[in-house]
């Protein structure tokens, strides 16, 4: 394991101003993305969306950092023959690779999930780096409800972060470390917060248990936020402060990076979330966007599956990557929206 270089990408991938794309939706998730807007999903169809994302030129460029490609997306051509891996390299962002296969129902623990993928994750990321990837995605999934999350589903999706990130520095490739506290629940902040501490000490026991360098990894945890069903809707202000002190008591200063998911937060929500905490600062780790549909939702839209809209589609997704950018130094306004709109 070469950690210079580790920690080399794992600094590029949230460095400031830029924020990495989560284009690794699965082939059900972007099928339900795709009936939204009347498009049928193919092969054809996914690769030429993507294509599209990969080619906008201002937004590859100057706001992304990273892509994170599914397995059917990194082995795809372009139109003209390039490898999406190519499209994606020269516009000097990095490839990725989600490498866990979905979940599975938790034995003994109703309602709760485990992630699957570590059969034979060795052999596969010798394949992706070969292809040019250079980090990976794993996502554990801890609910919220009556009763839940148990300390059983916390211990055991930890662990298989652990393990899948060790596997991923063996193979000099960095890992994206992603337990996701869903916020789909009628909980509020403080039950995010709570459970979202338990999960990141309990993961970042396992890692140092599996020798994961932190310097070599980033981290992709949800902010402190209200579930959608809850009541009472934490503030921006309240969503930034919480998540900055949870962060600030849960990650060692030795993460080069910290790139939030959105999890369902609607775009300018998450982009705002994201910009107040960079007015908390200085923190002892990069801080920036890995976000999917709060990137996409616009382009796809203005795309919806025609031709004669890429550069629409083009447009949209470099109008949110600029907004997210700003966001991760800080400079964002909501007034940029408007103007926008």
């Amino acid at each position: 394991m070469n950690l210079t270089e580790l920690n080399r990408i794992a600094t590029a991938m949230v460095v400031p101003g830029k924020g990495i794309l989560a284009a690794d939706e699965s082939s059900g998730t972007i099928k339900k993305r795709f009936d939204a807007i009347g498009v049928a999903s193919t092969e054809e169809s996914r690769r030429a969306y993507r294509e599209m994302l990969f080619r906008s030129k201002e937004a590859m460029s100057q706001y992304i950092s990273g892509v994170i490609l599914y397995d059917e997306t990194i082995w795809q051509d372009a139109k003209d023959g390039t490898p999406l891996v190519k499209l994606i390299e020269q516009s000097g962002a990095i490839p990725g690779i989600k490498v866990d296969e979905g979940t599975q129902g938790l034995p003994m623990c109703p309602g709760e999930l485990v992630t699957v993928g570590l059969d034979k994750l060795a052999e596969r990321l010798k394949t992706y780096y070969e292809r040019g990837a250079r980090f990976a995605k794993w996502r554990a999934v801890i609910d919220i409800a009556s009763g839940i999350p148990s300390m059983t589903a916390i211990s055991v999706n930890a662990h298989a972060l652990a393990r899948y990130a060790a596997l991923c520095q063996a193979a000099q490739i960095v890992p994206i470390v992603e337990p996701e506290v869903l916020m789909d629940g009628d909980h509020d902040i403080d039950r995010c917060y709570e459970v979202t501490s338990r999960v990141l000490n309990k993961t970042f026991q396992e890692l140092r248990v599996q020798r994961v360098a932190l310097e070599g990894m980033v981290l992709k945890p949800n902010m402190a936020v209200s579930g959608k069903k809850c009541a009472k809707q934490a503030s921006v202000e309240e969503v930034a402060e919480k998540t900055i002190r949870l962060l600030r008591a849960c990650v060692p200063a030795a993460v080069p990076g910290i790139a939030f998911l959105s999890g369902g937060q609607s775009d300018e929500a998450a982009t705002a979330h994201l910009n107040a905490m960079h007015k908390l600062g200085p923190l002892p780790w990069g801080l920036t966007f890995s976000y999917g549909r709060a990137l996409q939702a616009a382009p796809q839209k203005a795309w919806s599956g025609k031709a004669e809209n890429v550069a629409a589609g083009q447009n949209a997704f470099s109008h949110r990557a600029r907004m997210n950018g700003l966001a991760s130094r800080g400079e964002w306004q909501s007034s940029l929206e408007q103007k926008a709109a």
